[in-house]
């Protein structure tokens, strides 16, 4: 129903159904999945694990039983600490805590064809429940190992890769790529690769690397799941901490480049990501956050360190399972929120799966929450990076693409957002080449589907991203994006985990090229030491470049040229 709407009648269409049916600020249960841990039935949320003893404690046997389970079953998508990859959740925080033993059970027995997720109700009912202490046993641990513990380094014999595709093994800083649509490979051209990394401590000699002429230092260090990082009117640092369900707040840079003082803003939130400071200007009033299934608001003055008075709810968003971030930005005029609001799949079909309504979409809403409308739609996640122009005020976006369909396909991309775009998901992508896994599909949306304006390495993971409008790099970066690249799992050689920068060449518009400006985090072919997130320039001019991986922030700053 919500795509044939766009087809006849356009976003305008859409938004007089939703106010015919009473969706506008309907909760996120009309929207989605329901409350329950993937649609677990109600009556799972109070099974109790047979394993468990007087007070609730799982006996220490049956929790490395688990571990032993856990390892040859669910290891190679979720990682080895549960830290999880690409669309794979983490298991040590996040949903998978807060849902109750009975839930998981449920889970782990029934799984979830659509995204991937293997039924295990072949296994005997003891072993799920040895599985299901083991995971419960995640909670709070850091998914990091010691290079020692983690096995033998992974060494790859696979051929270089052919430009304009990469992978981390030619990935340096001043180097520059293009791909096209003409450059794309047909489906299945390699076998689609289960290549999660497996996060290690960083070794004392390892450090991001820059172009010639920049300085890396470590900001802060210490963090739990630092996420989106944006800069406040005051220049203070706001940080989504969203495994802890906090934001905090970081003041000023030391002579060592270290941050000054930290502080919780607020806690209690549910996967946090987006942040906005509303209205726009020097003199903001409010703090939005784009939680997993709502935006919320905190009133805020310039310099304060925590919020002032409770959470304000402004706008139910679909539950956040598959891809739970979700950005949050204003238009340069302060009168429309823009918020992404990724699939909950990898390529389910919209007409059947209700699951993805008002998702793949980026939303948009009046400041208080009311008039929602589908802005653009097809995308299949700018949850993680939304950004407005600076000087023209056009709305970008960066987007995770679709897996599954080999190592160079389909590249994740960065674009103007046209209003009222289709960029192709599920059934077409970069323009009119159609997904195999619904062929015949559509037909009429071929010629509508928009090829964004950047391609990037298929399976990057590109997240946050920053227009810069600093004074101290080099002039030719003026106005140039910069954005943070994850990294790669369905790739059978990683790629990403690198920042990127796009040049606009002075004109706002990028050409389709794109350079590697830090780079470094990964190990090898099994192992990486750190994740770039997010990104924000800082009030000297500098980077500042959040990393889930070491779980620290990064300063990348210009000394001259050498």
């Amino acid at each position: 129903m919500k795509n044939f709407f766009r087809w006849v009648g356009g976003v305008e269409g859409l938004t007089a159904l939703m106010v015919l049916i009473g969706l506008v600020g309907a909760p996120s249960s009309l929207m989605g999945q329901n409350a329950h841990f993937h649609n677990a039935p109600a009556s799972t949320r109070a099974q109790k694990n047979p394993l468990a003893g007087a007070g609730g404690k799982v006996a220490a046997g049956a929790v490395t039983a688990g571990g032993k389970l856990y390892a040859d079953k669910c290891a190679g998508c979720h990682g080895s600490g549960g830290g999880g990859a690409g669309n794979v959740p983490a298991l040590y925080r996040g949903a998978t805590q807060r849902a109750t033993d009975g839930e998981v059970f449920w889970f782990v027995t029934e799984g979830s064809a659509s995204n991937g997720m293997p039924a295990w109700g072949s296994l005997p009912e003891e072993e799920r429940w040895e599985i299901v202490s083991y995971v419960k046993s995640l909670k709070g641990a850091r998914p990091v190992s010691k290079m020692a513990g983690a096995g033998a380094p992974v060494k790859t014999n696979a051929a270089m890769p052919t430009e304009p595709f990469v992978d981390f093994r030619v990935e340096e800083p001043g180097t520059v790529h293009k791909i096209t649509v003409q450059d794309l490979p047909a489906p299945y051209g390699t076998d689609s690769a289960d290549n999660g990394p497996e996060v290690v401590e960083r070794s004392a000699g390892a450090w991001p690397k820059a172009p010639p002429g920049f300085k890396v230092e470590l900001y802060a260090t210490g963090l739990e799941n630092p996420r989106l990082i944006r800069t406040a009117p005051n220049g203070d640092y706001f940080v989504a901490e969203s495994g802890s369900g906090k934001i905090l707040v970081l003041r000023g840079i030391t002579a060592e480049g270290k941050a000054e003082l930290t502080s919780v803003f607020a806690t209690g939130l549910k996967q946090p990501y987006g942040i906005a400071f509303y209205p726009p200007g020097e003199k903001p009033e409010w703090v939005y956050v784009g939680d997993t299934d709502a935006v919320v608001r905190f009133a805020y003055q310039n310099g304060d360190l925590k919020a002032r008075g409770r959470t304000g709810r402004i706008a139910a968003l679909p539950h956040g399972s598959g891809h739970w971030t979700r950005d949050v930005r204003f238009s340069l005029d302060g009168k429309k929120m823009f918020v992404g609001v990724g699939s909950a799949s990898n390529v389910d079909d919209p007409d059947t799966t209700p699951g993805e309504n008002n998702r793949a979409d980026i939303l948009e809403f009046n400041p208080d929450g009311s008039g929602m409308r589908v802005y653009a739609y097809g995308i299949r996640n700018a949850g993680g990076g939304l950004e407005i122009q600076p000087k023209t005020g056009e709305l970008w976006c960066s987007v995770n693409e679709r897996d599954g369909l080999g190592d160079n396909l389909v590249p994740d991309y960065i674009t103007h957002v046209q209003e009222g775009g289709f960029y192709g998901w599920p059934w077409w992508y970069m323009g009119g080449n159609q997904d195999p896994r619904h062929k015949g599909k559509h037909a009429e949306l071929k010629d509508k589907a928009i090829v964004p304006d950047v391609l990037l390495q298929p399976h990057n993971a590109s997240l946050e991203f920053t227009f810069y409008e600093g004074k101290q790099f080099p002039a030719k970066y003026a106005g140039d994006i910069f954005t943070s690249e994850h990294g790669s799992w369905n790739k059978a050689v990683r790629a990403g985990y690198e920042v990127i920068r796009v040049p606009l060449h002075g004109t706002g518009k990028a050409s389709g090229e794109y350079e590697d400006f830090v780079t470094g985090f990964v190990v090898d072919n099994g192992h990486v030491w750190g994740r770039p997130v997010g990104v924000t320039v800082a009030g000297d001019g500098s980077l500042l470049v959040t990393d889930d991986g070491s779980n620290s922030i990064w300063r990348v700053s210009y000394t001259g040229a050498k």
